[in-house]
């Protein structure tokens, strides 16, 4: 039977990232996310608002754009796996559960405020492992041809759709 780990996460950046490299020469980047949500009291009626801290951890050339790109308080889309660990705490010697994010996307969301350049510059996108790129409609002359039009207010359509 096949498994799925797969975390989306839309939130804010809590911290600009902190970019370091392994001696291996590989990128790694960590930042933290907050989502929250919103939902009412049932006993006094007033809105309550749940933030959740996730920690977020990007690789290789993600890890480099994570870097450049991320900064505090910008919202931003993730996907990736979750990832579960243990350590000591050094100054209490108690062993504590992590929960970590490995990211394989990243798209940034918002306006382009803080990208640089005098008019804001920069472009807002999406960055992620390469995928296969998406497939081109086929041209005009190779599209099958279209049934005689019928008269109900869409003569004059355009027959070119992209789908």
């Amino acid at each position: 039977m096949a498994s799925v780990n797969k975390v989306i996460l839309v939130g804010n950046c809590g911290r600009d990232p902190e970019v370091r490299y392994l001696p291996s020469g590989q990128a790694v980047a960590n930042v933290s996310v907050a989502t929250s949500s919103k939902r009412k009291d049932k006993n006094s009626g007033e809105m309550i608002e749940d933030t959740q801290w996730h920690r977020v951890t990007f690789y290789d050339r993600l890890a480099e754009i994570a870097g450049e790109y991320v900064k505090k308080g910008r919202p931003i889309y993730v996907e990736g796996r979750l990832k579960y660990g243990v350590y000591t705490d050094k100054t209490t010697g108690v062993e504590k559960n992590t929960v970590d994010i490995i990211a394989t996307e990243l798209q940034l969301l918002g306006g382009r405020e803080g990208m640089g350049g005098p008019s804001g510059g920069g472009e807002e996108g999406g960055y992620s492992r390469p995928a296969a790129a998406p497939r081109a409609a086929a041209p005009a002359a190779q599209r099958p041809a279209a049934a005689a039009p019928a008269k109900g207010g869409f003569d004059d359509m355009d027959d070119d759709i992209p789908f």
